[in-house]
This record gives structure tokens, sequence and C-alpha cells, in this order.
């Protein structure tokens, strides 16, 4: 990676639903921009820190996107990126982990 990775974070509203616990779901949208990786994968407390199940795709210039499902709440989240786990992310809130890195933060409200 060449230092220039950024990650951006959206939360988008999507009205409301029928089924009670669809209604308290919010809609989040995880980008990070990196070119040169073939493959990024979002790993998080909300799939048990998974490199395989939560994968991103690439869309024009180099900009990894996933947009998952979430229910309010304070989530620590990383990013396996081609085999390797990225620790810091410019622009993103981080926080120590008890492997003497940092993971990201997202509050979804």
């Amino acid at each position: 990676m060449d230092g220039k990775e950024k990650i951006r974070v959206q939360k988008k509203k999507k009205p409301a639903r029928k089924a009670k616990e669809a209604v308290h779901n919010r809609n989040v949208e995880f980008t990070f921009y990196a070119p040169m990786a073939r493959e990024v994968y979002l790993a998080s407390e909300f799939n048990d820190w998974d490199t395989q199940t939560l994968p991103m795709k690439k869309s024009r210039g180099g900009i990894w996107k996933a947009r998952i499902k979430l229910p309010p709440g304070r989530y620590e989240y990383k990013l396996f990126v081609d085999g390797c786990w990225v620790h810091e992310i410019p622009d993103a809130e981080i926080v120590p982990n008890c492997f003497g890195t940092y993971n990201c933060i997202i509050c979804v409200e």
C-alpha cells in the first residue's frame, strides 16, 4: 500500500420496515481507497473478526466499498487487505487492541 489509503464511513437511514427488528438497523457504508489492492475484507466484532465473510467490492478510482446493516451501537473493526491487517487508517478514530495494534471505531446511531 502506498500510504494514501483512506476510509470514509457513511451512515444511511432507510425507511422503517414492518419487521420489528429491522426498524432499528441502519445501512452503513464502509469505503477504503486502495487502488493497488487485489482484495479487501471488513472484519469486526459484528462478524466475529472473520477475514473472509465481508468482502468489499472495488469501484472506479480504486475505492473499495461494503454496505451492511447494523443496529445502533459502537463497533470496532479493521480491514484485511491482500492477506494483511491494516492497523491504522487515516482519518479514522482508533483504539488500541490487545495485540499491540489498533482497531478503528464506528458509532451507529
